[in-house]
C-alpha cells in the first residue's frame, strides 16, 4: 500500500496477515521498503510464532526480490504469487488493506514518517484487539492478555517503598 504525507511524500505500507487467525502479524511503514527489512520483519516471525508452510503475496517488490525468495526457499517455505490484478485470490490482505485505508488513512493526514508509524501500529493494535469478526464468531483475532506477575517479597517492598499502588 501507499500512502502520502501532506507535503506530498510517498509512504510505503507492507502489512502481514496470519491468514488462519485473520490477525495482522506486523505492518512495516517506511518511505521505502528493501529486502532486507521484509527479511527482518519475517525472521523475527518466524522465530516468535514459527515457520510457516507458505507465504501469499501479490507481485510487488517486497516479496519477488531474488533475495527473498532465495532466502525463504533455503528456509523450505512456499511462495505463492497472486496473478497480477487478481485481489480476489489474496482476500485476506485486501480486506485487511480496504479497512485500513477506510478507518484510517482516508480520515488522517500524516506529517511525518514517525506519525504514521506510530497511528498505523495503534491502528494494528486494535484491529486484532478489539473488533469482532464474523468468521472468527464474532471473537478479535488477537484479544488482548494480561499475563498475571509473580511478585517477591522483594518487589512488593521495592514497590511499597517507592509508594508504587498496589491492587489486590
Amino acid at each position: 500500500m501507499t500512502v502520502r504525507t501532506a507535503d506530498g511524500r510517498a509512504l510505503r505500507i507492507l502489512n502481514i496477515i496470519d491468514e488462519y487467525t485473520r490477525q495482522c502479524l506486523a505492518t512495516l511503514v517506511n518511505q521505502r521498503i528493501a529486502s532486507e527489512d521484509v527479511i527482518d520483519y519475517l525472521f523475527n516471525l518466524f522465530i516468535f510464532r514459527g515457520m510457516p508452510e507458505h507465504i501469499r503475496s501479490d507481485n510487488g517488490l517486497e516479496f519477488t526480490a531474488r533475495v527473498i525468495r532465495r532466502w525463504l526457499n533455503r528456509l523450505g517455505v512456499k511462495t505463492l504469487f497472486i496473478e497480477q490484478g487478481s485481489p480476489w485470490e489474496n482476500g485476506y490482505i485486501e480486506s485487511f488493506n480496504g479497512k485500513l485505508r477506510d478507518e484510517l488513512l482516508n480520515s488522517k493526514t500524516f506529517y511525518t514518517l514517525i506519525e504514521a508509524k506510530i497511528l498505523i501500529e495503534q491502528w494494528r493494535r486494535e484491529y486484532n484487539q478489539i473488533p469482532l469478526h464474523s468468521s472468527l464468531n464474532y471473537q478479535p483475532p488477537a484479544p488482548e492478555t494480561k499475563i498475571p506477575a509473580t511478585l517477591t517479597q522483594e518487589t512488593v517492598s521495592f514497590m511499597e517503598a517507592h509508594q508504587f499502588i498496589l491492587e489486590p
